[in-house]
């Protein structure tokens, strides 16, 4: 999954980014309001971490026009105002959830799984393709009962390509989502990490799950 950062604060935001990282989380940083904004609005984001006081509009005006337009992209906010007052307008322009600083990445890593569950749509914890089964809190990959062992690049990018299953992901929308918002089109990162988990999840195996569409990228879906 992949969450915007919207944090002014480049310590604080790059702590938040390893931390996620290392959850298998994907994550994007901006470190303005007005380029949070526009990011949100233009890309696919999971969740975003929102920072209330930012530079160029704050965080309330950036929650505001994000629900203004239709978004419904789940919004945690992250602030030093502790104020009943200020949760109180958080959550009335339509954040879901608001995490007061400082606070410990083990706590807001448990506030996002929290929203994140009870979403409109929620995720399934274990999803399955043909004999392919991803068992997403735990990280575990399963084909024909035979246990797959990936890293965890490998891992987000099966998880992508599954829980868009027979849909086609072009190679930029894979990197931008897999990698992050600067990822180079000139690059063959993609292929390379598609050959890679291939061997893993397909050279085993008579029936082929992941495919190549000349031209345009790859789709997971049993032939």
């Amino acid at each position: 999954m992949q969450i915007l950062i919207i944090e002014d604060e480049k310590k604080t935001a790059a702590f938040i980014k390893k931390g996620l990282n290392e959850s298998n989380f994907t994550a994007d940083i901006a470190d303005n309001g007005r380029d949070g904004l526009e990011l949100a609005l233009n890309r696919e984001y999971d969740m975003i971490l929102l920072d209330v006081m930012l530079p160029g509009i704050d965080g309330w005006e950036v929650l505001t026009r994000l629900r203004g337009r239709g978004k419904d992209t789940p919004v945690l906010l992250l602030t030093a105002l502790s104020e009943v007052e200020d949760r109180v307008k958080g959550l009335g322009l339509g954040a879901d959830d608001y995490l007061v600083k400082p606070f410990a990445f083990s706590e807001l890593l448990a506030r996002i799984y929290t929203i994140l569950r009870r979403g409109p749509v929620r995720a399934p914890e274990v999803l399955r393709v043909g004999d392919l089964e991803i068992d997403f809190p735990a990280h575990r990959v399963t084909r024909a009962g035979t246990r797959i062992d990936l890293t965890p690049k490998e891992f987000a990018l099966l998880s992508l390509l599954a829980r868009c299953t027979g849909e086609v992901l072009s190679r930029t929308r894979i990197g931008e989502r897999i990698w992050d918002i600067g990822f180079d089109t000139d690059t063959n990162v993609v292929d390379v990490h598609m050959r890679r988990l291939r061997v893993k999840v397909d050279d085993p195996f008579d029936t082929k799950l992941i495919h190549t569409v000349r031209g345009i990228g790859y789709v997971l879906e049993p032939r």
